[in-house]
């Protein structure tokens, strides 16, 4: 379902120069399963899904959503995926429902199947007390479901969550993580990116470290732990990334000393 393969996306930058944010990024997703995108703030994880999403065109690489090329086919990627983040903007004067429903038209719903479902998905959120609120008034946790909504309501096949816990309260990012277990069940492809383990821990069924642009390693739970003969996964995750800028550091002191 989502195919990446050699992805890459560099930058030009006044101080830095030319620069990797993702750097020859590989792995796939198949249906019925949530793959997890653990690393540090900068990592690469959220540029990954920009061009997943094709807000971001790649450097180099493939990757495709659906068999669709995120480059040459956007258009056909953009109705195949739902996108969240912790940050998604909504419209201050728009209720929630006005809000959802909105972007069902903007994706070419027809008005009897998008009422239903609207009224399904508000069902499914616990949205119904606050359907009528507009935007301006509504709690971090209303705001939130909004963004849910509305990256499901023409239920794409594929779903990718940017940090989408950040700065919830505990009972919101609990339900929002509940939710996204029931989409897994229900046959979705999901991409779920953070920076907190016990997310990943709790619901990811394989697991991609990333560090610096790169992908450490990857696999279930079990296989990480296993490979690295670490049971704390915790740990497991210090380690890769001390070791990764230990190389790192080790190739940089190299070059300098060529070039002198």
């Amino acid at each position: 379902m989502i195919h990446v393969q050699h992805l890459t996306k560099t930058y030009e930058d006044l101080r830095r120069g030319r620069f990797r944010a993702v750097d020859q990024v590989s792995f796939t997703v198949q249906p019925g399963e949530i793959f997890g995108l653990l690393g540090p703030n900068g990592a690469g994880k959220t540029t990954v899904l920009r061009i997943l999403s094709t807000v971001l065109r790649p450097t180099s690489g493939i990757a495709t959503i659906d068999g669709y090329d995120v480059t040459h086919e956007p258009a056909e990627v953009r109705r195949r995926i739902g996108f969240v983040s912790n940050n998604t903007a909504i419209y201050d004067r728009m209720t929630a429902w006005e809000m959802v429903e909105y972007f069902g038209k903007l994706h070419g719903m027809q008005n009897e199947f998008l009422k239903t479902r609207l009224e399904k998905l508000f069902e499914q959120l616990r949205m119904n007390e606050f359907r009528d609120v507009p935007g301006g008034k509504m709690s971090t946790g209303m705001r939130q479901k909004v963004s849910i909504a509305r990256a499901l309501v023409h239920d794409p096949p594929v779903l990718v969550f940017d940090e989408a816990t950040l700065g919830l309260d505990v009972l919101v990012a609990r339900n929002l993580l509940e939710v996204i277990r029931e989409l897994r069940a229900a046959g979705k492809c999901l991409i779920f990116s953070t920076h907190i383990m016990s997310e990943v821990e709790r619901l990811c069924d394989r697991i991609a470290i990333m560090h610096q642009g790169r992908i450490l390693d990857s696999g279930t739970l079990e296989e990480l732990t296993s490979r690295h003969s670490e049971d704390n996964f915790e740990e497991l995750f210090f380690s890769l990334l001390s070791d990764h800028e230990d190389e790192h550091h080790t190739l940089e002191d190299g070059r300098m000393e060529v070039t002198q």
